[in-house]
C-alpha cells in the first residue's frame, strides 16, 4: 500500500475506531456507517476523499482493517474500536495456540495480571508469530507471547474470530500464557508459567 493509502487507512482506523464525532459521525450499533456520509462528513472537515479512494483502501489493506457491506452502501472497521459496538461474531473454537505481540517493558505487568482488553473490547491474538512480532514491534522491543488457547476454550472462555482473522476474546489470564526462553534469541522457545 502506497504511503498516502496508508495515511488514509489510519485515519479511517481512527474515525471507524475511536472518533467519528471528529468529522461528525455517529456510528450504529455494529460500527457501520453510511460511505456517502462518511465522505461528506470528512470533505466538510478537510479530509476530502472520494469512494474509489476508501475502496482501494480496503481492498489493498494487508491486515484487513475495514470492511464494506454486500451492497457498498456501509463500512465499518473489523475490530479495535474503544467505543461501544456489537460487530456480531459469533463464539468460535481456537486452534490450539494463538499469540500475542507486546513490548517488553509489559511484561512485568502481563506475568501478574494477564492479558487485558485495555480501553478496546477485546484482547487481539494472531494465528502466527510473525504477525504477533510485527504488532509487538509497534510499541517498543516486541516480544511474543504463546496462548493455550485450547485450554482456555475448555475452561469456558470464549474466542471469536474477526473478519479479518484476528482472534478476540475479552482476556488471557496469565495462567494461559508461554513466554519466550531469552536464553537463545535466534530461535522463539516457550516456557510454560
Amino acid at each position: 500500500m502506497d504511503k498516502s493509502l496508508v495515511q488514509i487507512s489510519k485515519f479511517l482506523s481512527y474515525v471507524l475506531r475511536h472518533r467519528p464525532d471528529k468529522v461528525g459521525l455517529t456510528l450504529d450499533d455494529q460500527g457501520w456507517v453510511d460511505v456517502g456520509a462518511l465522505l461528506d462528513s470528512c470533505t466538510l472537515n478537510g479530509y476530502a476523499l472520494s469512494r474509489e479512494t476508501i475502496e482501494r483502501v480496503v481492498a489493498t489493506n494487508d491486515k484487513q482493517r475495514f470492511t464494506i457491506s454486500k451492497d457498498g452502501t456501509r463500512i465499518r472497521a473489523s475490530q479495535g474500536h474503544s467505543l461501544s459496538v456489537n460487530l456480531g461474531y459469533e463464539p468460535a473454537e481456537p486452534p490450539a495456540q494463538l499469540y500475542h505481540g507486546t513490548a517488553e517493558r509489559n511484561l512485568v505487568s502481563i506475568r501478574l495480571q494477564g492479558l487485558k482488553k485495555g480501553k478496546r473490547h477485546h484482547v487481539h491474538l494472531s494465528t502466527d508469530e510473525a504477525t504477533a512480532r510485527s504488532v509487538g514491534s509497534r510499541h517498543g522491543k516486541p516480544v511474543v507471547l504463546r496462548v493455550r488457547a485450547s485450554e482456555m476454550a475448555a475452561a469456558g472462555i470464549e474466542f471469536f474470530l474477526s473478519a479479518n482473522g484476528v482472534w478476540l476474546t475479552d482476556s488471557v489470564p496469565a495462567a494461559y500464557l508461554d513466554y519466550p526462553d531469552e536464553s537463545d534469541s535466534s530461535i522463539i522457545r516457550f516456557q510454560q508459567t
